[in-house]
């Protein structure tokens, strides 16, 4: 299973610029969550963050006792191994095979004999899809494989937190449908925590058990997903509708001027439907962190905001009730 990950009152600046501060959440052991938020709102730092190859100023990232922030260096080398890492480019080696490109982590970081080391790198190769491409080149191959690749290689050494950096940058509707599924797919194999960092919406809809969003050098939420996605905070509705009135500029945030007019002639957005999360793939177990979701959401259930608790109801009172209707009859046959 994976492991939870804390993070208590983080802030982060270069030099005088402020990049975000005192964002608290925890990374549930085992489930999907996503980071949405505009361009620029210091996203990728926080994954950086997370890891330890940024250090904040402030704060805490608490992973197994170990803390990413303030630890001694040696410790925080060894959580480091816990994790897993998908670039938004690949971040491949252009001059190596995608199976050495694959390997590097195996020859770098074990003593694994190479025998071994082609059993586990065709074995991740076979997960994401890629059988018959292991000799071929970086630039040999779409940038779809490319990313099936990047995703191959941070599985190599058994991650228990998974970190997915804009996982669908230059990718088609249809090849992020795919990716969606393959990230679902894959924690339904491996029960791995994962944080997905993107600005897909079909991603962020569908994909993800948690939701969080960085505005304004501040976190505006982390959650269930439900919270996000019946929120009516201004910064929220027009991210997720993606819309051009709201506090979110071209540039940079509007100032208040701006945004009073704006609310003069803009009408109010229309509700919206929470789409029914992806299941894994037919032939492959149900996800383990979707019975944990469950009972962890329904202790919190009084303190969310009424929408969240009856979007929330609604969800499993019709999983219930699909359950109920494909549940095998007992009985028949002597």
């Amino acid at each position: 299973m994976g492991i939870e990950v804390v993070v208590e009152g983080l802030t982060k600046s270069f030099g005088k610029q402020n990049i975000w501060r005192d964002v608290s959440l925890t990374l549930p052991a085992g489930e999907v969550s996503v980071m949405l938020g505009p361009s620029g709102t210091g996203k990728t730092v926080f994954l950086k963050s997370l890891i330890g190859l940024l250090k904040p100023e402030k704060g805490r990232v608490l992973i197994d006792g170990v803390d990413m922030v303030r630890s001694p260096e040696k410790d925080i080398y060894e959580t480091r191994k816990l994790f897993g890492l998908m670039f938004q480019d690949g971040a491949l080696f252009g001059s190596l095979s995608l199976f050495d490109n694959i390997a590097f982590p195996l020859r770098e970081h074990t003593r694994k004999k190479e025998s071994e080391i082609r059993r586990i790198v065709m074995e991740r190769i076979e997960v994401v899809g890629l059988l018959g491409a292991e000799g071929k080149l970086p630039g040999e191959i779409s940038g779809g494989m490319r990313k099936r690749a990047g995703l191959a290689r941070a599985l190599v050494l058994d991650p228990q937190i998974i970190l997915c950096d804009e996982p669908d940058s230059g990718l088609d509707p249809v090849r992020t449908a795919y990716l969606s599924q393959l990230l679902i797919d894959l924690n339904a194999q491996i029960d791995a925590t994962m944080l997905i960092v993107t600005h897909n919406l079909d991603i962020a809809a569908t994909v993800p058990d948690n939701m969080g969003m960085l505005f304004r050098r501040e976190l505006v939420t982390f959650g269930p997903r439900e919270v996000l996605l019946t929120s009516d905070e201004p910064v929220v509705s027009q991210f997720l509708g993606g819309r051009r009135e709201g506090p979110i500029g071209m540039s940079e945030e509007k100032d208040a001027a701006t945004l009073a007019a704006e609310a003069d002639r803009t009408t109010p957005a229309a509700s919206r439907v929470i789409v029914p999360q992806l299941e894994p793939s037919p032939g492959l177990p149900p996800r383990r962190a979707v019975a944990r979701r469950r009972e962890r959401v329904m202790r919190m259930i009084d303190a969310l905001p009424p929408a969240a608790r009856s979007a929330i109801r609604e969800t499993y009172a019709r999983d219930a009730a699909t359950a109920t209707v494909t549940a095998p009859v007992a009985g028949g046959g002597a």
